[in-house]
């Protein structure tokens, strides 16, 4: 057998590896670090480029890219302005961005939807966690967690839903 030949799968066990630590950081420190971005940028790019752009390509990519940070920069300038405080970081924007590098146009606009879901079902988790604990009732308003773990589950399901028959296969 040929590396050649497990290298898609390589990849995407590689960007998943990424996203976990991307998920584990965000989680305890609040920060998407650029360099694992990049890296999981990078790694879609490489995907891609092992199975020779059969899935998208190039320009797919780019489009993907642009629509998954520009949704989010739209996202946190408006909610910035409206709250008057930081509501989304710039790491959430760079990383939807690196996800439309795996997911092209259409993936990654699921990746966001389910992201967004999961960060929903997040905050009602801590929220209800938090007033187990305090004995009070459950406190929505402004309630405060990493956009990170909610968009890279997105991520990830979106990856698996348009990549599963090409590695499986």
């Amino acid at each position: 057998m040929d590396i050649l030949n497990f290298l898609p799968s390589i990849l995407a066990i590689s960007g998943i590896i990424t996203l976990i630590s991307l998920s584990i950081i965000d989680l305890r420190v609040w920060l998407l670090p650029n360099w694992l971005n990049l890296t999981f940028g990078i790694l879609g790019i490489a995907f891609h480029a092992s199975l020779n752009f059969m899935i998208f390509e190039p320009i797919h990519l780019l489009y993907g890219a642009l629509l998954g940070g520009g949704t989010l920069l739209a996202t946190r300038f408006f909610g910035n302005m409206y709250y008057k405080q930081d509501t989304l970081g710039l790491g959430d924007v760079k990383l939807l961005a690196a996800a439309g590098l795996w997911l092209g146009i259409e993936g990654v606009a699921i990746a966001i939807t389910i992201g967004a879901f999961a960060g929903l079902l997040h905050g009602i988790g801590f929220a209800l966690t938090r007033a187990i604990k305090e004995k009070k009732k459950p406190d929505l308003h402004r309630l405060m967690i990493p956009a990170g773990p909610g968009f890279c589950v997105g991520i990830l399901a979106s990856c698996i839903w348009k990549f599963y028959p090409y590695l499986a296969g």
